[in-house]
């Protein structure tokens, strides 16, 4: 398995026009061969700003890689300089490989 994982900071009042903008938007997530799940993740508020990850599982880091390359992805990430001006800095991506499995 395959992790990647988006850290967000998203300023404090602007918590609903992000999560809608998320909800809302066609991923194009479950026609990508390898592609596991996703799970957008709220967490705290400190200092006017309200933490966020999205987490999306891969049946292997060759899958992930295919998805930035497909047309998918670019129809996903289209919009996304349009609403930059909520954000506390750009997104951080981290990606990690499995090293153990438990089910």
């Amino acid at each position: 398995m395959f992790l990647t994982m988006n850290r967000f900071r998203v300023k404090a009042g602007q918590e609903d026009t992000f999560e809608d903008v998320w909800k809302s938007r066609d991923s194009h997530l479950k026609t990508v061969d390898g592609f596991v799940s996703f799970h957008l993740m709220k967490g705290e508020e400190s200092d006017g700003v309200r933490l966020y990850a999205s987490h999306t599982l891969w049946r292997d880091r060759a899958a992930f890689e295919g998805w930035t390359k497909s047309e998918a992805f670019r129809m996903a990430h289209k919009g996304a300089k349009s609403s930059a001006d909520m954000y506390d800095g750009p997104p951080v991506l981290e990606v990690f490989d499995s090293v153990q499995e438990l089910s």
